[in-house]
């Protein structure tokens, strides 16, 4: 097993570190600062860049040596075979692609210099693109199982995809990409690759299996929803008996869940939310071409992200679930051959075989949010005491929103709730509401806001708090405050200019005042059309929602809200205060 680690607080710079599960030994490969690297097939190589200049580790015999290139090296990530690396230039600007072994160091890809006619912007090989992060695409680049061949991104004025053979010769990725322009997911590990396309509105899409020989695609699946689709995280994916791998939603027949299929076969039980497929184990016991999926979600509890193993295997009885005890999402799942990784604990099967050390100082707080479920919706909701608080002293409310719409704040795990225990500890009962249009529970309650973001998120907030006074009534609600970021910051100040009766005060951080400066994967997810939608994005906008001096911008500005370019922790705490 190879991860990074920093030698502690007092020196956070990451180093490369090989877990030997034989004899349960770590040993350090190379020093930092590192901050990725990627592997081969069977962990024997790793690559890594520093500062534009490639190395490459040998973790078998635990040496590091510096492979002249071409030109700088950013994303470097060695074959499967582990015999060549391939690594992109220029990631900023007319990014390209390059591969680097025994035979030397050759372009594959690129095209410097161009530019889009019509546009006059760069053309990059091997970078994600525009709009990818909205999907949760990081990468432009994928080895072939077999080290022959290389899948790339190209973006220039659209976004297309090529097989480039390492002797020169290269193909197209066919689909139609005027009608599905957005490539959402790839996965390439045996077999062809896999790819999810999505039509710009989102609410229809593709998963295709592309043939590396001729770049004809075949479509496995289609994806649908009046709304949007929301594509599982670690699908589409070939499963060893040839069967395709495919997220997706049940809202049929009384279902409302997000699920996985084989083929169109169910695999999870509706009762199941799915978040994300991690990999696949063996199973004890069962056919060698039938491994269990490795699944996060959630079975019941929201705020308790656990981890799953799911039956792959072809047979009678339905699907089977069983939940591996101990182990949440929150903890960084990460699967590969027959260990599983938690954190800092490494799995074998059934047997926990080591535990790695961790050199992290201690959480400054112990906090002990009260976690329950408020109105006829059941939305998730939490409320943070300050430490040592008597019952019976009233408390000004903060309602912490963090990133806002799509992210979730009511979490079983201590991590999420240290900075709030700070603002707890300055005088305020926390409390965070995950409303409609927050994942974890149910495709329909997640897809709640669409176009209607506005009303629906701040009816939910008020809702809760007022359904939360009944078993907290230490809550003023005569002096509720709110805080966020980015959408957080947004929906802080909707509440706020919206609901002044409920809402007294809010700081935004670098809110966004505007949807349709936002990138329009994530804006028409939500609202819909931009040329169509006019009036519901003007609905949506800050800038002409109304003056008040109850809301602190930072890092932005608005006629009629005060707003400073920066500020930090203290100064948001006294403007809350000012109003509390």
């Amino acid at each position: 097993m190879v991860f990074l680690r920093s030698a502690g607080p007092d020196d956070p710079d990451a180093a490369l570190w090989v877990f030997d599960r034989d004899s349960r030994t770590e040993r350090r490969v190379a020093p930092g600062p590192i901050g990725s690297y990627a592997i081969d097939r069977d962990a024997r190589v790793a690559a890594f860049a520093r500062d534009g200049e490639l190395f490459r580790a040998d973790l078998i015999a635990g040496t590091v040596t510096a492979i002249p290139t071409a030109e700088a090296a950013y994303d470097p990530r060695p074959a499967p075979s582990g015999r060549d690396i391939g690594y992109v230039t220029d990631p900023g600007g007319s990014a390209s692609l390059r591969v680097v072994g025994p035979d030397g160091d050759r372009l594959l890809a690129g095209e410097p210099g161009n530019a889009w006619r019509e546009h006059g912007g760069a053309i990059a090989w091997g970078m994600p693109g525009a709009g990818a992060a909205a999907f949760g695409r990081t990468r432009g680049w994928w080895w072939s199982p077999e080290s022959g061949q290389i899948l790339a991104v190209r973006t220039a004025k659209a976004t297309s995809l090529h097989l480039l053979d390492l002797d020169g010769g290269w193909v197209d990725a066919h689909w139609d990409r005027e009608t599905y322009p957005y490539l959402a997911q790839v996965r390439w590990e045996t077999g062809g690759p896999l790819i999810t396309v999505l039509r710009r509105l989102q609410q229809h899409g593709l998963v295709l299996s592309v043939d590396p020989r001729t770049g004809e695609t075949q479509v496995h699946a289609e994806l649908a929803d009046a709304r949007w689709v929301e594509p599982v995280p670690g699908t589409p994916r070939h499963l060893p008996d040839g069967r395709v791998l495919v997220g997706g939603e049940l809202a049929h027949d009384g279902f409302d869940a997000r699920c996985l299929f084989a083929d169109g076969s169910l695999l999870t039980p509706p009762g199941l939310y799915v978040r994300r497929v991690a990999g696949t184990l063996p199973r004890d016991g069962g056919p060698a071409g039938s491994p269990d999926l490795v699944v996060e979600g959630n079975l019941g509890d929201p705020a308790v992200r656990e981890v799953f193993r799911v039956r792959t295997a072809v047979g009678g009885g339905g699907p089977e679930v069983t939940r591996i005890g101990g182990l949440t999402g929150q903890d960084g799942v990460v699967v590969g051959g027959d260990l599983l990784v938690a954190g800092g604990q490494v799995w074998c099967g059934e047997e926990r075989v080591a535990t790695l050390r961790s050199l992290a100082a201690r959480l400054p707080y112990r906090p002990e949010p009260v976690l329950q479920r408020v109105t006829d919706r059941r939305l998730p909701a939490a409320v943070l005491y300050p430490t040592g608080h008597i019952a019976g002293s009233r408390l000004p409310v903060l309602v912490d929103l963090g990133a806002g719409p799509g992210h979730q704040r009511v979490r079983a795990d201590a991590v999420a709730w240290q900075e709030r225990q700070w603002w707890a500890d300055a005088g305020f009962a926390v409390v965070s509401i995950d409303p409609r249009g927050t994942p974890g529970i149910a495709p329909s309650f997640e897809k709640a806001v669409h176009r209607r973001l506005a009303d629906v998120l701040p009816a939910d907030l008020a809702d809760a708090l007022h359904s939360l006074l009944g078993k907290h009534p230490d809550l003023d609600l005569g002096r509720v405050a709110l805080r966020g970021h980015g959408l957080g910051g947004w929906l802080a100040a909707t509440a706020v200019l919206r609901r002044p009766e409920v809402f007294h005060r809010a700081v935004a951080r670098d809110p966004v005042l505007d949807w349709t400066d936002l990138p329009a994967p994530i804006a028409e997810r939500y609202l819909g059309d931009r040329t169509d939608a006019a009036d519901v994005y003007a609905h949506h906008s800050l800038r002409d929602a109304g003056s008040s001096p109850a809301v602190l911008l930072i890092g932005a500005e608005l006629p009629g809200l005060p707003s400073r370019p920066a500020a930090g922790p203290a100064d948001e705490l006294a403007f809350l205060r000012a109003g509390a």
